[in-house]
């Protein structure tokens, strides 16, 4: 399994982070890596998609499921990469808050020779993501 974590604090309140990070429609704007997205259904607090992600525009199906203000929970069942993605946020102080992302996957077929470049890149790609995110919270 690869284990990747990043986190970022910004001067934003819970409320405003979780309105653009729960937008998981505009992921493409944000995660650079996610190339289009597809919803296949929607239900309360979850979601079914396809995703199109940059390595050689292959197809992950994801399940995402949300709790309100404390976490998106994705869970990618097939693909190129499998396993979870795990963004939670947290009130530290007045005004700000801590965004974690923590992904669990493991790296399927002929990607996985390239195990460490492909955890460079998520690991980089997360830490971008992020710096979009605390722009677009401002």
């Amino acid at each position: 399994m690869v284990l990747i974590h990043a986190s970022k604090k910004m001067a934003a309140s819970i409320d405003r982070v979780w309105d653009v990070v729960s937008d998981i429609d505009r992921d493409p704007n944000f995660w650079r890596g996610t190339r289009q997205i597809k919803n296949i259904s929607k239900a309360e607090n979850r979601v079914k998609r396809d995703v199109v992600i940059a390595f050689r525009n292959s197809v992950c199906k994801e399940i995402v499921v949300f709790d309100p203000k404390k976490s998106i929970n994705i869970e990618i069942t097939e693909g190129p990469i499998k396993g979870k993605k795990t963004i939670a946020l947290s009130n530290i102080e007045n005004n700000f808050t801590r965004i974690d992302v923590e992904w669990n996957i493991k790296i399927n077929g002929l990607f996985v020779i390239f195990t460490q470049i492909v955890k460079k890149h998520i690991l980089s790609g997360t830490q971008e993501a992020l710096e979009r995110i605390s722009k677009e919270v401002i």
